[in-house]
């Protein structure tokens, strides 16, 4: 290995490579180093429950790496990355046996809502069509929008809570809670202030672009990027646990994939006190507790929606799920939570042995538990599937302790990087007008701890990556 490079990467997940692949393309010579013996961060596959059966370890449906605007003009195509798309992207069943999905076409999807029809192609439509005006803003740090007429049309209905947003539009009880669905992923109370942003978001990419995920694992769309990566002439150097600059190559920038508390643990770097005080108060989310199953049969859902979509949401009443996302956040659960459930199988027969099946599953848990939630999953799966239980052959669990364990990132099992409230929503880590750079000007932070946050995007490293290139390699155009 050369011993100098004009920019070193700490950190293999899809910031730290996006950032890469960008500086790559601009002629900038990079290493990325990562702690762990396999690339890709959250986003990794790995046999888990049975040999044969290929479950995603953290990320697992993709639906902002398929439409990131970084990630979609790569030719990751040309280096084996194949998208899988569900019939349905996204349903949520409901305690009478009926369920609503969210189809790719907005009318199908308002067709099912009853009274709330017009209303709901009303909200979804403009951000649909406008969506191509309103993704670079919002997947960048706070500034000066290109289109600001449609970003304060946005904003409108972005920064209400989700309780005031559904209220507001919506008559039905069921069409609430189906927007809660896409909502809770932000693991916030669903009455704070713009947790609505997340059910917008989410629910628009469901309609414009679907939720796919890569065929085979997750871990085929790092691979994509990496060997796309290593095309351009990138170096990625495995199992280097960084705990000091020293131990890196010189390099005009380096740049680091970690959230606060790891990059506050590296020594070399020339922060002052109020900066590692600042960092030291980043604010981290609630975890999740996750299971990945194999199974005998597909999830045997009561509602044949639910076995066409990708991916399926649990929460069978509006209180049920606010309930859920509120008691996490006070150190506490209720024995309903809201639960995401993944089954790739029934749509990627390479996941699992001929006429078997995978499943993968979360609820939002507090911070740092340790508590077992595997019967509670469970049974809010039995309530939309009754004899789930009975197709299970093996399965594997994760708290939020092993989960860091396993990803030093996921601190306390917080797999976005930080709490995505409104105090941390563009100002992560600190309040910054330049949200990637540090007190030290060779050192930028890239992790989904900065803007704009959680997801499989790149779209924190490609923002920092082009930061790296105004300040250190002006005559290169970003």
């Amino acid at each position: 290995m050369p011993e100098n490079f004009d920019v070193i990467i700490t950190g293999s997940g899809s910031n730290g490579i996006s950032a890469a692949i960008y500086l790559q393309q601009k002629g900038i010579k990079t290493a990325i180093f990562e702690q762990a013996s396999t690339p890709g961060g959250a986003t990794r596959t790995e046999e888990l429950s049975l040999p044969g059966f290929k479950h995603d370890v953290g990320s697992a449906i993709l639906p902002m790496g398929y439409a990131s605007p970084f990630f979609r003009n790569l030719p990751l195509a040309n280096y084996g990355l194949e998208w899988i798309f569900p019939d349905i992207p996204y349903a949520h069943p409901f305690a009478d046996g009926s369920a609503h999905a969210a189809y790719q076409d907005i009318d199908k999807t308002a067709a099912q809502l009853g009274r709330d029809e017009n209303a709901y192609r009303d909200l979804f439509t403009p951000l649909v069509e406008n969506w191509n005006k309103l993704e670079n803003d919002l997947l960048g740090p706070l500034g000066i929008p290109a289109h600001p007429i449609d970003f304060l049309k946005f904003g409108l209905k972005a920064i209400p809570s989700a309780r005031m947003l559904v209220n507001h539009y919506f008559k039905e009880e069921k069409t609430k809670v189906f927007f809660y669905g896409s909502a809770a992923h932000s693991t916030l109370p669903l009455t704070n202030i713009a947790s609505a942003s997340f059910g917008l978001v989410l629910t628009t990419m469901a309609h414009r672009y679907g939720w796919p995920f890569p065929k085979g694992g997750a871990q085929n769309f790092t691979n994509a990027l990496l060997e796309y990566y290593k095309s351009l002439g990138g170096t990625l150097v495995l199992e280097r646990n960084i705990t000091h600059l020293e131990e890196l190559p010189q390099a005009e920038a380096y740049m680091f994939d970690l959230t606060p508390k790891q990059l506050l643990n590296i020594k070399g770097l020339d922060f002052p006190g109020l900066y590692r005080s600042r960092m030291s108060n980043y604010n981290y989310g609630a975890g999740v507790f996750k299971i990945d199953w194999a199974l005998n049969e597909p999830i045997p859902f009561t509602n044949d929606k639910c076995k066409l979509a990708g991916t399926v949401h649990l929460g069978f009443s509006q209180k049920e799920i606010e309930d859920s996302e509120a008691f996490i956040h006070k150190k506490n659960m209720t024995d309903t939570p809201y639960v995401l459930v993944a089954q790739h199988s029934n749509f990627d027969n390479s996941r699992a042995p001929d006429g078997k099946y995978t499943a993968w599953a979360y609820c939002h848990v507090p911070n740092g538990s340790i508590k077992d939630y595997t019967k509670i999953i469970e049974d809010q799966i039995e309530r939309a599937a009754p004899g789930f239980k009975e197709t299970i052959l093996a399965r594997s669990t994760m708290n939020t302790v092993q989960l860091q364990q396993w990803n030093p990132n996921l601190v306390g099992g917080d797999i976005n990087g930080g709490r995505q409230d409104i105090t941390q929503l563009f100002t992560r880590p600190i309040v910054s007008l330049s949200p990637y750079s540090t007190p030290d000007p060779r050192a930028y932070i890239c992790s989904s701890s900065t803007p704009p946050g959680g997801g499989v995007h790149g779209m924190c490293g490609f923002n920092a990556a082009k930061k790296v290139v105004q300040d250190h390699f002006k005559d290169i155009k970003v």
